[in-house]
């Protein structure tokens, strides 16, 4: 045991002192997460400035063809299509990635994403010309399916080529770049810019730049080293990609690691979505993702970003420079999912989590006093722009970017695609619901609406609480044995034997052993 315990902690020194940012690796990073996550921020914001311009251009092309004004009721059922299509296309995205991943590679799914968002982006900067309004929406359902996969994408990628000292500041990144789309557009829309009516097809237009210069650059860079690995079985050219990415030829203890996984995995497979949802052995890990995506998007966090054009003016703030403070806004969140990239690694996931839907229930549950309070007290308009300024800090440290980091950490190569597949989908049909539903939930409720977003961001802390573990600094094999202790235990003798039944291809019950770890 002293020799195996030894052989470790050199395995893990030598792995700590080649686990470093190489120049090849960063650039990996910054052109997969530029040319995909940044636009999936962008598209998110970037008809909200333009939309009084965008809905004019509606109601001229609408009477140019039937010669009578277009009815208010069908101008705002236009517009919530325009809206709302955009998730719904993340839906379709996402329910893409298992089979995309699994028969093209990761790289070779984002380079073949981008036809999604060049064709769109083609469409929506020629619409006014063409003068048609359907192909925006049009355009937004397509812009959505780009988005769908990227989210899921460039997690996955980004996660299997880190080392694992690095991997929870690399998976981080694809969020960070969410965040500097969302702020760009928002730069972008402003009425000194883009953001008027003769700038707005060029402000949807632009989307389309990103997406081509990946196209250009990312075929250069070599694929997951766990694919072609762990998929396609080909040693040599993961070897070959494994050495690029760390900078020297000695890479034999992480493809030793790569080994063990496809042998604790031989006789699984692939899994396919229903196997996911139906193998015991995975529970605790899918239902983790599942309340984790959930948490993330009914927290609440789209329903902040609109009332804060409200409560600034309501705290006295100018109507013509509301849109310069919520470009502040967007700035704050940029920064601190930066200062995430830097402390994951050392603070760890779960605290990050914890502090980050901690900082949302708070700010949620004072949010809601100071709403209900600022006609009678003056100074709570500007605790309700603390609130804000707090929810947006807590969701960019951990609720924003962890859930996303985790689905690669949880899962190993055989269930990670249906595993993003899974929490893709939830992310954004529960995105869906909430751009959906807040209306009503404000028109029946008013600012008590926060208080359904506190109560969610309360349950989400108890659960990670309770059954998330620290996955900072692991492999993903030891991250599955942790996993593996919570969803079956038998203790035998001096070992703990991980052990469960599940359905093999063939549909017989078999016992599967997991792992065995040595107490």
């Amino acid at each position: 045991m002293k020799l195996k315990g030894e052989k470790r902690e050199s395995s893990d020194c030598d792995e700590g002192s080649k686990g470093k940012m190489t120049f090849l690796l960063a650039l990996v990073a910054l052109i997969s997460a530029f040319g995909s996550s940044f636009q999936y921020g962008y598209n998110v914001s970037v008809i909200n400035s333009p939309a009084p311009y965008m809905q004019d251009f509606y109601n001229r092309t609408y009477f140019n063809r039937t010669g009578v004004p277009m009815d208010s009721g069908f101008q705002t059922l236009l517009w919530s299509l325009t809206v709302s299509m955009y998730p719904l296309g993340g839906l379709f995205g996402s329910l893409m990635v298992w089979p995309m991943v699994n028969n093209c590679g990761r790289k070779g799914t984002l380079l073949i994403n981008n036809l999604f968002s060049i064709t769109a982006a083609i469409l929506m900067g020629t619409s006014e010309i063409a003068k048609t309004f359907e192909v925006i929406i049009l355009s937004r359902v397509i812009m959505g399916i780009y988005a769908g996969l990227a989210s899921n994408v460039v997690p996955m990628f980004l996660g299997e080529i880190s080392p694992k000292n690095l991997r929870g500041a690399m998976g981080i990144v694809p969020q960070l770049f969410i965040s500097i789309g969302i702020l760009v557009a928002q730069i972008f829309g402003l009425s000194s810019i883009l953001g008027n009516v003769e700038g707005w097809p060029v402000l949807l237009a632009l989307t389309g730049i990103p997406s081509l210069i990946q196209l250009l650059i990312l075929p250069f860079f070599p694929e997951s080293p766990r694919y072609l690995l762990l998929q396609k079985g080909n040693e040599e050219e993961a070897r070959q990609a494994l050495q690029r990415l760390r900078g020297w030829d000695d890479v034999d203890d992480e493809i030793e690691e790569m080994r063990q996984e496809d042998r604790s995995e031989k006789e699984e497979g692939h899994f396919t979505v229903l196997s996911l949802c139906t193998f015991r052995g995975l529970r605790w890990q899918l239902i983790s993702i599942i309340v984790m995506m959930m948490g993330q998007q009914l927290s609440g966090v789209n329903a902040v970003f609109y009332y804060a054009d409200r409560i600034f003016q309501s705290a006295g703030v100018d109507g013509n420079n509301v849109q310069y403070v919520t470009v502040s806004i967007g700035a704050i969140n940029v920064v601190m999912t930066l200062l995430a990239v830097f402390i994951v690694e050392s603070l760890g996931r779960r605290v990050l989590l914890l502090a980050g839907f901690g900082l949302c229930c708070v700010s949620c549950a004072v949010l809601t006093l100071a709403l209900n309070l600022q006609t009678t007290v003056s100074w709570m308009s500007y605790l309700s722009i603390v609130c804000v300024i707090v929810y947006i800090i807590g969701h960019a440290i951990g609720a924003s970017p962890i859930p996303f980091l985790l689905i690669t950490e949880m899962f190993l190569q055989s269930s990670r695609p249906a595993a993003f597949m899974v929490g893709g989908s939830v992310h954004w049909i529960c995105n869906f619901t909430v751009g959906l539903v807040f209306l009503y939930m404000e028109a029946g409720l008013g600012a008590y609406s926060f208080l359904i977003f506190c109560a969610i961001c309360l349950a989400t802390i108890v659960y990670i609480f309770i059954i998330v573990p620290e996955t900072k600094n692991k492999t993903f094999m030891e991250i599955n044995r942790i996993m593996a202790k919570r969803n079956k235990v038998e203790i035998q003798g001096d070992k703990e034997e991980l052990k469960d039944f599940h359905t093999v291809p063939g549909g017989q019950t078999e016992k599967k052993e997991f792992a065995s770890i040595e107490l």
